[in-house]
């Protein structure tokens, strides 16, 4: 069984709509520029760091985290 992916593109839609930077969530929520690079490649980061960012952009985690479907195994077929 594949782990689900996570994206963080509304993330990314939030802060634009918020007009501000990578630099200014950094700021915001005094995380390290290596837990904003993660999530720029879409790694894992714990939910207190997801609760951190909501708790500065005012948001829900639906505003800046989804969970994408698990690749479907070889072999396996839709049922």
């Amino acid at each position: 069984m594949t782990t689900p992916a996570v994206s963080y593109k509304p993330l990314w839609k939030t802060l634009i709509d918020k007009d501000m930077t990578k630099q200014d969530l950094r700021k915001a929520t005094g995380l390290s520029s290596a837990t904003i690079a993660k999530m720029g490649r879409d790694e894992t980061v714990t939910t207190q760091v997801l609760a951190r960012i909501c708790g500065a952009l005012d948001c829900q985690m639906a505003d800046i985290v989804e969970v994408l479907p698990a690749d479907k195994e070889k072999g396996e077929e839709d049922t």
